[in-house]
């Protein structure tokens, strides 16, 4: 047996860059001994013998028998030797080797129904930078010095308040810039009281979900839709309605309704995914409708701040006093999405319970940060990066829709795609499979998202899924576009032929 041992230790002591031989040879018996190489009551050799097979000093079998002895894998018997325990620790402990490669992944049967739904419907991409991914800002033109310089000059002698846990919606002086600016850019009459911070979009909707609605409620959502606001719904419980869109934006019934729906999410500014601009007529027959059913709009403001022509459209929450609306934004599409920064705008109605209900179920932090932004903000450093990143999108996407209309034509091009945003829509013909396009313009190095998956599978939802691609131009260099787009049309003509198109 001891033998067998040595054989054993020297096959698995493995390269001398891998630690000291006492760190090799103490991982190496430890590990056999958890795995069952070395079965328990099993007598180890002599220290003297085993450092003679192994080739290694005396002492360094010494000292790893007494490390192995003290944290119980090993026992030794007066007069006959050291032996494996009978009993290991990592059996109470959970921490051996067995138990660490046992399948992380929990069983259908351990999760509740609303985890599977989670789970099942899970539509966040692994791949979030490169040619074409949309809803991706270029995070390599984000001023980092400059707010390097400021996070610095914070952490040089850090004020107490600002490590600790927050109450109240977030730092005021962030929440009193950014009133600033949304009266500046969105014609947004708030008090900075009303403005809450959250740790990204999908925090706001699970806090307004959680207070405004109970289980079973109606939620209005657009189809096609940001899926992201649709998980989160569905996850608190509510059934979500999917609502045709059009160039208009959100279908609105005609007829009074029985059961109207508690929340109504829109994104009114630039339809996600199509791109469409909601009419002001609808903009205010929604509001009315809203206020005639007790319903609150939920209006994500997620990318207004790029818009290539013309001025920049008023947002619902501006254009009545006392609007029954919560307005969403967020830093993830003017700054960098790891930031994970957003906020509502809540209607003073609601200011006191969600700022309570906030610092209760997530309890708030990230003060430094928002001290950061705050400073960025108040030294007019955010507004020329966004002004300057305006004028960069603008010019990659002119680039690619004239690619688009060079190499395809213009009824390639989506009707409702509006001059704003970070992506545009490329419409598919009915018979390709925007899902096989994109799995083989992944495989050219090209990423980009189907149309098809940001529609509700609801069949009352207007429409059938339609075929197409988003294509995320913000992140993709000027040198890059045009080679980066051959790689889709390639991607195209794969799939095409795959059809037996020609």
């Amino acid at each position: 047996m001891h033998a067998i041992t040595s054989d054993l230790l020297l096959l698995r002591l493995g390269d001398p860059g891998d630690g000291t031989m006492n760190q090799r040879l103490y991982r190496c018996l430890r590990e056999a001994i958890l795995d069952g190489s070395i079965a328990a009551d099993t007598r180890l050799p002599a220290s003297r013998d085993l450092a003679a097979e192994l080739g290694i000093a005396r002492n360094t079998v010494v000292h790893v028998y007494a490390q192995l002895q003290a944290e119980g894998y090993t026992r030794s018997r007066q007069g006959s030797g050291t032996y494996v325990a009978d009993t290991l620790p990592d059996d109470y402990l959970a921490s051996g080797r067995r138990k660490r490669q046992a399948s992380t992944k929990p069983a259908r049967s351990s999760l509740s129904e609303r985890g599977v739904r989670i789970v099942e419907g899970a539509s966040a991409s692994p791949f979030q930078w490169g040619a074409f991914m949309p809803g991706v800002p270029d995070v390599t033109e984000f001023p980092h010095r400059k707010f390097s310089r400021i996070v610095s000059s914070l952490w040089r002698k850090p004020a107490p308040e600002l490590l600790t846990y927050a109450h109240g919606g977030g730092l005021p002086a962030l929440r009193e810039a950014l009133a600033q600016h949304l009266a500046l850019t969105r014609s947004i009459d708030c008090d900075p009281e009303q403005i809450l911070l959250t740790e990204g979009v999908h925090q706001g909707i699970d806090l307004v979900a959680r207070i405004l609605c109970e289980a079973g409620d109606q939620a209005w959502i657009e189809n096609p839709g940001y899926w992201g606001a649709r998980s989160v719904l569905q996850a608190n419980g509510i059934r979500t309605v999917p609502r045709a869109v059009d160039e208009e934006g959100m279908h609105l019934p005609a007829e009074p309704l029985d059961a109207p729906p508690r929340l109504i999410f829109v994104t009114p500014s630039h339809q996600y995914p199509l791109g469409a601009v909601m009419s002001l007529a609808r903009r205010r027959r929604l509001l009315a409708l809203a206020r005639q059913w007790g319903s609150w709009i939920i209006e994500d403001d997620y990318d207004s701040e790029f818009r290539f022509t013309g001025r920049p459209i008023p947002c619902l929450q501006g254009l009545e006093p006392d609007a029954p609306v919560i307005y969403l934004g967020t830093f993830s599409k003017t700054l960098y999405p790891g930031l994970r920064l957003a906020y509502l705008v809540l209607p003073k109605s609601l200011v006191g319970a969600f700022q309570a209900a906030h610092g209760e179920l997530y309890r708030e932090g990230h003060l430094m940060t928002h001290a950061a932004v705050a400073i960025f903000i108040a030294e007019g450093h955010y507004a020329a990066h966004v002004r300057r990143m305006r004028m960069l999108y603008g010019r990659r996407r002119a680039m690619l829709v004239n690619l688009i209309e060079r190499r395809l034509g213009p009824g390639w091009l989506h009707r409702d795609s509006s001059d704003a945003g970070l992506h545009l829509v490329l419409d598919l013909p009915a018979d390709l499979s925007d899902e096989a396009v994109v799995h083989a313009a992944h495989a050219r190095g090209v990423l980009t998202r189907p149309l098809s998956r940001y529609y509700d599978a609801a069949p009352d939802g207007g429409e059938p899924p339609r075929q197409g691609l988003l294509l995320g131009y913000a992140c993709v260099p000027e040198a890059d576009i045009a080679r980066k787009f051959e790689a889709l049309l390639e991607s195209l003509s794969e799939v095409a032929r795959r059809r037996g198109k020609p």
